[in-house]
This record gives C-alpha cells, sequence and structure tokens, in this order.
C-alpha cells in the first residue's frame, strides 16, 4: 500500500496496513534554511507595522508560518497607562528599562515561535532605531542559528506622515481618551524623541537587509542571502499604498454549474448570459475608468468579459483547479466512483490533488504571479472561478490554509475589496441574477475529527483511472 504525504508530494509505503506518519506533525515542511526573522527599523508613524502585517499575511498565504510580534503591544500590556511622549525621552530611565524589557520579552516569544511552535519566519516590530539594540538582535539570531534580516522604512514625505498620524495613530490604545488635537501634538513629539538617537542602517555592513525609502519610491538592498529574503524583497518592491479597489467575482453561470458537474469547459447558461449584462451595468455605475479586467481562458470567463465591451486581460494562472480524473463529473459520481479520493478531499481539502490534477495547495503557488501582479496594479476586475477566487480572496482576508477551501464564493455576486490601513474592507454586492448554488459545506464529521487519517489505494484509483482508455 502507499499513502500520500500531503507535504512532500510524494507516495511513501505504509506500515502494517497503516499510513506512514510525516516527518513532522505541524503541517509545516522541514526546511533546510533555519528561520529567519525579519527586524523592522525605522522611526513612528512610517509604515513599519503596516508592512509587518502585510509580509506577514503573504508569507503565510504561501505556506511559510510568519507571525508578528508588536513591541508596542508588549509596552502597553506592562504599562496599562501611557500618560505623554515624556515615556520615550531618552534620560527617562525607568521607562528605558521597561522598554528594553518589553523588547526582550518579545524576542523570548519568538525564539519559542521558531523553535517550539512550528514558525518559519518571525516579524520583530518595533522602531529599532539604535545600534546597539540592532546589535543586541544579531547576537540573539547568532545564539540561536536564526538568520536575521533587517527592513527599514525611511520616509521625508509630510504628507505621508501625516495621513499615517490621521489614519492609524491617533486611534491606537494610547490615545483612547484623548482628543485628535493633543494625540496628534503627542505622537510627533514621540517621533522627535526617536530622531535625536536615530542611527539609519550602514550598507558599508555585513548586515542583509532592504531599505524602503519614501513608501517604494526608491529602495536600497544590502547582501541578500537566500530564498526567503529574496521573496520578502520581491514581494515589498511590488506593494504600494495608493488608494484603489479590486473586484472579485465569477463568471456567470455555466451549463455545468446547473448540472453540478466539477472542472470542464462549458459555456454560459441563460441566467450566466444574463449576469453578464447585469456585471456590464455594474462595472459603468463605477465610473472608474482607469479599471482594468482581467480573466482566466476558460469559455464562461471569456463570454462573461466579453459583454463589457472593454479590453480584457487573458490569464492561464487564473484557470480553475485541475480536478484531474474528475473532470467534469459530479459530487455524486466521484463518491461512487472513487470512494476513497471522495473521503481524502472531505478530510483535508486544501493539501488533496486530484489524481492527475491538482490542490489547492498547487493553486496558491500558481496564482501567485496574479498577487504580485494586483499588488501593483490599481482598480482591477477579476473574473475568474470558484476555487481561484477563493484563494485570491484568502489572500486579502488573511484566511488559513483550512478556512481557504470552504471560502463562500457566490455566483452573480461581486465582492468588493478596499485595502485600509491594517487589512482590507469586504463587500459582497449581489446583481440580483439567480444561480445555482454551487458551495459544498465542510462535512460535519470532518469538523469533529479533523485529525483522521485516511490511507489512499493509489493502485486502485490508477486502475479505476484507465479502464476509461479500454
Amino acid at each position: 500500500m502507499l499513502t500520500q504525504n500531503r507535504i512532500q508530494k510524494i507516495w511513501i509505503p505504509s506500515k502494517d496496513d497503516k499510513p506512514a506518519v510525516p516527518r513532522r506533525l505541524t503541517g509545516v515542511p522541514h526546511l533546510a534554511n533555519p528561520p529567519t526573522v525579519i527586524v523592522m527599523v525605522g522611526l513612528p508613524a512610517r509604515g513599519k507595522t503596516y508592512m509587518s502585517r502585510k509580509l506577514t499575511r503573504y508569507l503565510n498565504w504561501i505556506g511559510m508560518p510568519t507571525k508578528v510580534f508588536n513591541v508596542g503591544e508588549y509596552r502597553r500590556e506592562a504599562v496599562k497607562n501611557y500618560s505623554s511622549y515624556d515615556f520615550f525621552k531618552a534620560d527617562n530611565e525607568s521607562a528605558v528599562k521597561i522598554r528594553q524589557q518589553c523588547a526582550l520579552a518579545a524576542l523570548m516569544d519568538v525564539k519559542s515561535y521558531l523553535t517550539e511552535e512550528g514558525g518559519q519566519v518571525a516579524v520583530f516590530d518595533a522602531t529599532n532605531t539604535t545600534r546597539e539594540r540592532r546589535d543586541m538582535i544579531l547576537d540573539f539570531g547568532s545564539e540561536n542559528g536564526f538568520k536575521i534580516f533587517f527592513i527599514e522604512s525611511v520616509c521625508d514625505d509630510p504628507s505621508v506622515i501625516a495621513t499615517n498620524i490621521t489614519e492609524v495613530k491617533v486611534s491606537c490604545p494610547d490615545y483612547q481618551d484623548c482628543n485628535k488635537t493633543d494625540a496628534m501634538e503627542d505622537f510627533h513629539k514621540r517621533i522627535e524623541c526617536y530622531r535625536v538617537h536615530y542611527e539609519p542602517l550602514d550598507p558599508d555592513q555585513s548586515l542583509s537587509f532592504i531599505k524602503v525609502i519614501d513608501v517604494g519610491r526608491r529602495f536600497l538592498v544590502n547582501r541578500i542571502q537566500d530564498h526567503v529574503q529574496s521573496k520578502i524583497v520581491y514581494y515589498l518592491m511590488n506593494i504600494h499604498v495608493q488608494p484603489r479597489v479590486i473586484y472579485l467575482c465569477r463568471h456567470g453561470e455555466s451549463m455545468h454549474n446547473l448540472q453540478g458537474r466539477l472542472g470542464g469547459d462549458s459555456g454560459l447558461s441563460p441566467r450566466g448570459r444574463k449576469f453578464s449584462g447585469a456585471l456590464s451595468m455594474f462595472v459603468n455605475e463605477q465610473n472608474l475608468t482607469d479599471l482594468k479586467v482581467w480573466t482566466n481562458q476558460m469559455c464562461c470567463s471569456i463570454q462573461t468579459a466579453e459583454s463589457l465591451g472593454v479590453p480584457y486581460e487573458q490569464w492561464k494562472a487564473l484557470n480553475e483547479i485541475d480536478a484531474g480524473v474528475c473532470e467534469e463529473m459530479t459530487y455524486n459520481e466521484v463518491k461512487e466512483k472513487y470512494p476513497e479520493e471522495f473521503a481524502l478531499r472531505d478530510q483535508d481539502k486544501y493539501y488533496y490533488r486530484y489524481p492527475t490534477g491538482e490542490s489547492y495547495q498547487d493553486l496558491v503557488q500558481r496564482v501567485e504571479p496574479v498577487i504580485m501582479e494586483l499588488e501593483r496594479q490599481e482598480n482591477v476586475l477579476v473574473i475568474c472561478h470558484q476555487a481561484v477566487m477563493r484563494c485570491l480572496l484568502a489572500y486579502f482576508l488573511d484566511k488559513s490554509a483550512e478556512e481557504m477551501p470552504y471560502l463562500k464564493c457566490p455566483l452573480h455576486t461581486v465582492l468588493k475589496l478596499t485595502p485600509i490601513a491594517y487589512g482590507c474592507k469586504v463587500e459582497s454586492i449581489s446583481l440580483n441574477v439567480e444561480a445555482v448554488n454551487t458551495h459544498r459545506e465542510r462535512p460535519e464529521e470532518m469538523k469533529k475529527y479533523p485529525g483522521t487519517l485516511i490511507r489512499r489505494n493509489s493502485l486502485k484509483t490508477l486502475l479505476n483511472f484507465l479502464k476509461t482508455f479500454i
């Protein structure tokens, strides 16, 4: 017998008719690279926390377990009642000791996360504006076998700083009992406390870092060491903070949707064509002259895009998940012909790969270039299929791999995504055209017993598949 190792994507022998146990039970692949600690650097209100959270969301989405450790949250836990910027003065000895202990406590949690909890990347989110503090972090990394990568955000644009303070800082817990004017004044004085002793990163040293200048206008990259750091750099060089809207929707209802069939490449149903017309009206109402339209290379999506009467771009990467031997079958047919496959997919829908087809994990890797290009763009409408839309939505809404395959993406509904300070606002807009419901909930027994292992008989599946050609 063989059993599928979902992490390594290979078939391995089972022992005593029982599935072989993966080397790590955490669901995290054993990587040759040591864990990475990303260290943020920069004055307050320079977008460090924005970048930290956005980068963490991306790394988790591509399957690299990542967590943010915000030292400000440790400080707020240690000092319940914030009084004023005096707490951040360099000559306030008692406050300096408290801030140092908060940083050390956060680093201890970083160590636990990377050595005991299966983490691969930790983001140490603080100002870290002195060489002394950064040397301490470098020593911490050396002692524990962690790679250290610095991200410094440098910004002298008054409008950007003012916007950050207004939209984010004055509403933080430090100023919950303070009016907006007083909060802004205090925060500006806090910035000056840090500016006095600010020591920028030195490009002549042997540090690995990226310096983001004026919110992405320029970059300075120094001594990139590995694949993880190169992924981080590439991502940061693609994101921007300009206001924009991303619209996600599925193609109009297809003939295969009506029949409950997986995959295939059928055309639109009559109701699907009606939705295409409604979508065209909706797009016109948005009055976005710069709106770009993206679709995949499948019939029903192209028919939906054609009705808009505007240029559109086709992406092969946006094609629906490949159901392999189960293409164009109904769920009942799959359950009857491939009962083991049906059970395996219910057991772990994200990692499950259709025989000769794809998994959601494969799909994430396939659509990653789409995400990168979406981050570069401004207003975009993406017309795609259910599984692909779930992958895109999981990225923007920071959903886990377990949640992703069960996100609701109904037909004939547009999801309007508006990026905000530390996340994304989503609005669901129905275009009032009836359609079949293609959503399948996670089976109740899998919710109760998610850890149950089911053996996959690959030979039996293969023989059943070959019968279709005999």
